[in-house]
């Protein structure tokens, strides 16, 4: 198992660090709108999106 070379694992990575790390919330409801903030406005993050998810793979060996 390789979650580096998974998409899908390379987003949920990217969005915890936009909307958990270093942040504290007083509540569920807040927490909440910060989730659905992030995916409202995807393109927001476009930029970093589109270089984070690529299948650009370097071969070894």
């Amino acid at each position: 198992y390789a979650p580096n070379l998974n998409l899908i694992e390379r987003f949920w990575k990217f969005f915890k660090k936009k909307t958990l790390y270093n942040r504290y919330y007083e509540t569920f409801a807040e927490f909440k709108v910060a989730c659905e903030e992030f995916f409202r406005n995807p393109s927001k993050y476009q930029r970093e999106l589109r270089s984070l998810l690529t299948n650009n793979f370097e071969l070894i060996g």
